[in-house]
């Protein structure tokens, strides 16, 4: 699995958190955008095989930018892991 594909799935289950940490009326009307990513290593190669399970912090918050920080494993091996930030925006209809 190429890593760019691990970073998305970092940043699709951050949104999803963050979905689920706040109300869910306020959320149906917002947008998560990924910000930066920082210290992302990607140790060992995910083959197609392999059941990747992410494991997703978020770490803390201000205002609308969060800061979260995750780890990729197939079963207790760690594939990857990185910092990233995002932000949480109107959705514009």
């Amino acid at each position: 699995m190429p890593g760019v594909l691990i970073v998305e799935a970092f940043g699709q289950s951050a949104a999803a958190l963050t979905a689920y940490s706040i109300d869910p009326e306020i959320v149906k009307n917002k947008l998560v955008y990924l910000m930066t990513v920082n210290n992302a290593r990607f140790r060992n190669p995910v083959m197609p095989d392999c059941q990747l399970m992410l494991k997703v912090e978020a770490i803390r918050s201000k205002g609308k930018v969060w800061k979260y920080k995750g780890v990729a494993m197939v079963g207790d091996k760690i594939m990857a892991d990185s910092e990233w930030m995002a932000t949480i925006v109107d959705r514009k209809e």
